[in-house]
C-alpha cells in the first residue's frame, strides 16, 4: 500500500468549533481505514511517503493517537518526513522516540537508506527530508544503491517530479522525471501533491487519503499497487477518505439557476463539505428560497458557508407590494436598487446590497410580524 500527506494534527482555522474538530479527528480515522485495509488485503507493507504529521507542534496525545490508529495492520510500516514533519535534530519524531510511541513493526527513516524486506524480497529506498525546503533531489543516492539479485526496489520519497509544473514554478524538493530509469525502480512512491496522480507507469503520487481542501484533483484514496520483476506495476486507487469537499461558483441570471442550485444542494449529506459563492441578480423571492435552501442544507452537511455579496437584490414591484413599502421607504429601494446597477463602484454596489438585504429583511419580519400579531413586530424594522 502506497499512502502519503496523512497531515495528522492540521488545525482547519476556516471552520467553527463545531465542525473544525470533527473534520481534523476524521485524519486519525482514516489511517485506522488504511490500517483495516491493508489487512483486508494483506499486503507485504505500507509504505507513506512524506507528512505523517501537519506540523512539529503537534501535541504528545495526538503522536500516540497516529500510531494507535496504525494497528490495524500488523505488517511492516515505512515512514519518511516530508517537508511538513522533516527529520531535524529536534522534531515531532524525536518526541515520538522519547514518547515511546512508535510500534516495532513500524520503521521511521529519519536519514537516507534502504528498508528490507525478506518475505517479499523487496528493498525500499527511502529518501527523507532532513529540512523543510531543499534544492537538490535526495533520490539521487538510489542511482548507487545495490540491492540483493532479484530483489524488487522500490523508490520513497517526497517532493516535485521535475516537468510537471509550470515552468516559471521554482519547486523545492526536486526529484528528477528520469529517477526510475537511472535507480531502476520497479516502482516510486511520492508523496507531497495531494491529488492522486499518475506520472508514469512506474510512478505515482498517492495523494492525501483524507482531503483537506477545496481542491478537485482526486484526493482521497490510497494505492493498492501489485509488483512482480519485470512488469509494469498494476496500481489500484482505492478511495478511503470519508469527507467529500465542494467549491461552487453559480451565476443567477434568471430564476431558474436558483432552482439548478437548490436542487444541487439538497443531494448534500453529513459527509460532505461545501463553500458556495452566488453572484447575479435575484427579486426578494428568489433571494429567499436560496438562503432557505442553505440553510436546510447546512443543517444536513458536515460544513456550509456561503457568499451571496455578490447576488444583487432586484425586488420587483410584487415583492414592494409584499413589504408594504409605500412613500419614503420605497424610495429607499428604488435607490438602492439603482445603486447597483452595472458600472457602480464595487464598494458602492456592494455597501447598497448589504444595506437593500438589511432593509427588505427587516420590513418582511414587520410584516409578518403584524400579520400574526408578534409583539414587538414594530421594532423589527428598526436597522
Amino acid at each position: 500500500m502506497h499512502t502519503a500527506d496523512l497531515q495528522v494534527g492540521r488545525v482547519y482555522r476556516q471552520f467553527d468549533s463545531v465542525d473544525a474538530p470533527a473534520i481534523a479527528e476524521e485524519r486519525i480515522h482514516v489511517v485506522a481505514r488504511m490500517a483495516a485495509l491493508a489487512s483486508e488485503r494483506q499486503v507485504d507493507a505500507v509504505l507513506v511517503a512524506g507528512d505523517v504529521f501537519d506540523l512539529q507542534t503537534v501535541p504528545d496525545r495526538v503522536i500516540r493517537q497516529l500510531f494507535g490508529a496504525m494497528a490495524g495492520y500488523v505488517g511492516t510500516w515505512v515512514l519518511i518526513p516530508g517537508n511538513h514533519d522533516a527529520a531535524l535534530a529536534e522534531s515531532v519524531w524525536t518526541r515520538a522516540q522519547r514518547l515511546n510511541a512508535i510500534p516495532p513493526n513500524v520503521r521511521v527513516m529519519l536519514e537516507p537508506g534502504v528498508v528490507g524486506l525478506p518475505a517479499c524480497q523487496t528493498a525500499v529506498l527511502a529518501a527523507p527530508l532532513t529540512q523543510r525546503h531543499t534544492y537538490n533531489d535526495t533520490t539521487e543516492f538510489f542511482d548507487g544503491v545495490e540491492t540483493p539479485p532479484g530483489w524488487l526496489r522500490i523508490g520513497l520519497a517526497h517532493g516535485s517530479v521535475e516537468g510537471i509544473l509550470a515552468e516559471d514554478i521554482d519547486s523545492a524538493n526536486p526529484i528528477s522525471s528520469s529517477r526510475c530509469e537511472t535507480a531502476r525502480l520497479d516502482y516510486l512512491a511520492l508523496g507531497d501533491w495531494h491529488g492522486h496522480k499518475r506520472v508514469n507507469h512506474r510512478c505515482s503520487y498517492s495523494g492525501t487519503p483524507e482531503q483537506d481542501r477545496f481542491r478537485g484533483n482526486q484526493p482521497g484514496y490510497c494505492l493498492i499497487v501489485d509488483l512482480q520483476p519485470g512488469v509494469i506495476p498494476t496500481v489500484e486507487a482505492v478511495r478511503v477518505g470519508r469527507y467529500r469537499w465542494h467549491e461552487i461558483e453559480h451565476a443567477v441570471a434568471v430564476d431558474s439557476d436558483i432552482d439548478l442550485l437548490c436542487a444541487r444542494l439538497a443531494t448534500f449529506a453529513r459527509d460532505d463539505i461545501g463553500q458556495v459563492r452566488v453572484s447575479g441578480r435575484s427579486d426578494l423571492a428568489g433571494q429567499r428560497r436560496l438562503l432557505d435552501a442553505m440553510g436546510r442544507a447546512q443543517a444536513e452537511m458536515r460544513s456550509l458557508s456561503w457568499d451571496v455579496s455578490d447576488l444583487r437584490l432586484m425586488p420587483t414591484a410584487e415583492d414592494i407590494a409584499s413589504l408594504k413599502a409605500d412613500g419614503y421607504l420605497s424610495e429607499v429601494i428604488e435607490e438602492l436598487r439603482a445603486a447597483q446597477a452595472d458600472g457602480a463602484a464595487d464598494a458602492d454596489a456592494r455597501v447598497a446590497r448589504e444595506a437593500l438585504t438589511i432593509l427588505c429583511g427587516a420590513l418582511a419580519s414587520s410584516t409578518v410580524g403584524a400579520s400574526s400579531g408578534s409583539v414587538g413586530s414594530s421594532t423589527a424594522a428598526a436597522p
